[in-house]
C-alpha cells in the first residue's frame, strides 16, 4: 500500500486536475451556445436558398456544362479540411483525419499518389495529424476557428471559385465535422464544387416566369449558396467543437471524480493502518517495560 505522503499528493494533483477539467467544461458550455446559436439560425437561411436555386433550375432541362457547373474527370483535387486550433476535445480532430484518410486511400487514391491533391486547413491540428500521411497544406485560415468572418469566408470562396473556374482545380471538397447536438458529432465530406443541384428536390409543378431570366439569377444565386455552403461548414465545425471539447471534459470531471473517491478510501486506509502500527508499538513497548 502507497504511503500517506504519496496518496496525499496524488490527491492533490487530481484535484487540481479536476478544478481544471470543470473550469475547461463551463467555458466550453459558454461558447458552445453561441456556436450553436449561430448555426441553428444558418441552416434555414441555407436551406431556403438552396430551395429557391432548385426552383430556379426546376424548368431547366439541361445545365450548362462550364463555369462552377464544369464536370470534369477528377484530376487535380482541393481538399478544404476543417479542425480545431487546441486539441482536449475527444476524438474530434482523430475523425476528420480518419475521414480524410478514407479519401486519399479510397475514392482519391490515385490522385494523392501523384501528388495531385492541395490541401487548405481551417484550424492547426489536421495539419499537424495528417503530416506523418504525406499531406501538404498550402494556405491556412487558422484564425477563423477563433472569430468566424463571413466577409473573409466570401473571399476565400471566390478565390477558389475563380481556381475552379480556371481549370487549376477538377474538384472541391470540404472535410468537416457536422454538429447534431452537444454529445454527437459526425464527420463528413460533401463536394463544393462541381456545382450539383439537390438530386430529387428539382422542384416542379409549374412553368414560372422568372424576371430577372434564370441566367441572371444563376449569376446571382450560384455564388451566394456556394459562400453559404462553404460558411456553413465552419460554423458546424466550430460548434461540434465547442460540443466534443464540453463532452471530454465532463467526462475527465466524472473520472477525476471517481479517482479522489478510490484515493480518499485508500488514504484512510493507511491512515487507519498507521494509526494501528503506533498503538500496537505502544502497547509493545509498553508489555516489555513492564517484563
Amino acid at each position: 500500500m502507497a504511503n500517506l505522503k504519496e496518496v496525499r499528493n496524488r490527491i492533490q494533483s487530481v484535484t487540481t486536475t479536476k478544478q481544471i477539467t470543470s473550469a475547461m467544461k463551463l467555458v466550453s458550455a459558454s461558447k458552445l451556445r453561441r456556436a450553436q446559436d449561430n448555426i441553428l439560425r444558418f441552416r434555414p437561411y441555407a436551406s431556403k436558398l438552396r430551395e429557391i436555386m432548385n426552383r430556379v433550375a426546376s424548368g431547366v432541362d439541361d445545365l450548362p456544362n462550364d463555369g462552377v457547373f464544369a464536370r470534369r474527370q477528377p484530376d487535380k483535387i482541393l481538399m478544404v479540411v476543417f479542425s480545431a486550433n487546441r486539441g482536449l476535445c475527444g476524438v474530434f480532430n482523430a475523425n476528420i483525419a480518419k475521414q480524410v484518410n478514407l479519401l486519399i486511400e479510397g475514392e482519391y487514391r490515385e490522385n494523392f499518389k501523384a501528388g495531385k491533391i492541395d490541401f487548405i486547413s481551417f484550424g492547426r491540428k489536421a495539419p499537424d495529424l495528417l503530416k506523418k500521411k504525406g499531406c501538404k497544406f498550402s494556405k491556412d485560415y487558422n484564425h477563423l476557428i477563433d472569430k468566424p468572418s463571413f466577409d473573409e469566408v466570401a473571399e476565400i470562396c471566390d478565390t477558389i471559385v475563380k481556381e475552379y473556374i480556371a481549370g487549376k482545380y477538377d474538384a472541391i471538397v470540404l472535410v468537416y465535422n457536422q454538429f447534431r447536438n452537444a454529445a454527437q458529432q459526425v464527420s463528413v465530406n460533401e463536394t463544393l464544387l462541381p456545382f450539383k443541384l439537390d438530386s430529387g428536390k428539382q422542384v416542379g409543378g409549374g412553368d414560372y416566369i422568372l424576371e430577372p431570366e434564370r441566367e441572371k439569377m444563376f449569376a446571382i444565386i450560384v455564388p451566394k449558396t456556394l459562400k453559404l455552403q462553404l460558411y456553413k461548414a465552419l460554423l458546424d465545425s466550430i460548434a461540434s467543437e465547442h460540443g466534443a471539447r464540453m463532452t471530454s471534459m465532463h467526462k475527465a470531471t466524472d473520472n477525476a471524480t471517481e479517482i479522489l473517491k478510490d484515493l480518499r478510501l485508500s488514504y484512510n486506509k493507511a491512515r487507519q493502518a498507521a494509526i494501528t502500527n503506533e498503538i500496537i508499538e505502544i502497547v509493545s513497548g509498553a508489555e516489555a517495560l513492564k517484563g
